[in-house]
């Protein structure tokens, strides 16, 4: 496991991160033991960032994220969730609600980073002038230690990023073998403002693994597929080969802290650690994805 520091807050994290989002449920036959197990096997390999949100299964992700890190193991991670629900208010008293209510669902009296859900979906001014006066004075009472933020829309993120308020992002889809977007204003703005960056949802809402979310449309999967044709070398023999290379091209980057991966079973989250050993695509691989998609536009509008 490879370890680096998350920008301006000083934490030492695991370059791989444990995503919450398939805690939340909705996989057939992983039972409440099996997923508990998931976390715990992620600490054992070595990764100590865990993201999750109230958003993902209604605060079941958060539940069971708390119930696994008792007995000692929530000093052993970085935990991070999100406020507000993305599809509720995000005003002053709704934002401390929410963390509250956080904070007991992970059986935590803080964590280490609060980050605002895909605050796309909701008005600049409302963000600055409630959202984030809550969430300063939930860091001045000690009930969260840094504020991040999550968008997948880059000009809005480079927006919030240039107020300097925040100590963190994460975007998602956005730096990924068919799609690094991300990497022309968002990473060289955050390693000038040392920022912590996460990238999440690395194989891009599943077409990677070639099994697409069901939300998404059509189009952008023909896309994607037209995009992952031209990616045939890299291909590796098992079964949807462009998960490993689609999880190093986002390791060996040094501008994106931690990746995610999601996962809700343990042995999942095995095969995804071994990805995190400070072995990135071959360069002359790496120079060709690069090439190949330079300046295309993003997939996921």
């Amino acid at each position: 496991m490879e370890y680096t520091t998350f920008g301006k807050t000083g934490l030492r994290v695991s370059k791989l991160g444990l995503g919450g989002a398939p805690l939340g449920g909705g996989f057939e036959n992983t039972t409440e033991a099996e997923m508990e197990r998931t976390v715990h096997e992620a600490i054992d390999l070595g990764i100590t960032f865990i993201d999750t949100a109230p958003l993902y299964g209604s605060g079941k992700s958060e539940e069971r994220i708390g119930n696994a890190l008792r007995g000692g193991r929530r000093e052993k991670v970085v935990l991070s969730t999100k406020a507000v629900r993305a599809d509720l208010p995000h005003d002053y008293a709704s934002t401390i609600a929410s963390v509250e209510g956080s904070l007991k669902r992970l059986r935590t009296d803080y964590v280490d980073l609060l980050q605002i859900h895909d605050l796309e979906k909701q008005p600049y001014e409302l963000i600055m002038n409630e959202t984030l006066p809550a969430l300063q004075k939930l860091r001045s009472d000690g009930k969260i230690r840094n504020i991040g933020f999550s968008t997948r829309v880059l000009p809005l993120m480079k927006r919030y990023m240039e107020t300097d308020q925040f100590d963190a992002i994460q975007f998602y889809a956005r730096y990924m073998l068919v799609d690094f977007s991300a990497a022309d204003e968002i990473l060289p703005l955050a390693r000038a403002k040392n920022m912590g960056v996460i990238n999440g949802s690395v194989l891009g809402m599943g077409l990677l693994a070639e099994s697409p979310a069901e939300f998404l449309g059509q189009d952008m999967i023909d896309a994607a597929a037209e995009r992952m044709e031209k990616l045939k070398f890299l291909r590796r023999t098992e079964p949807k080969g462009l998960i490993e290379p689609g999880y190093r091209f986002s390791l060996q980057n040094p501008d994106i802290h931690v990746t995610l991966t999601g996962a809700a079973t343990s042995s999942f989250i095995r095969a995804n650690a071994a990805f995190c050993d400070g072995q990135g695509l071959d360069p002359k691989d790496h120079e060709r994805v690069l090439q190949l998609f330079k300046g295309a536009p993003s997939l996921f509008k």
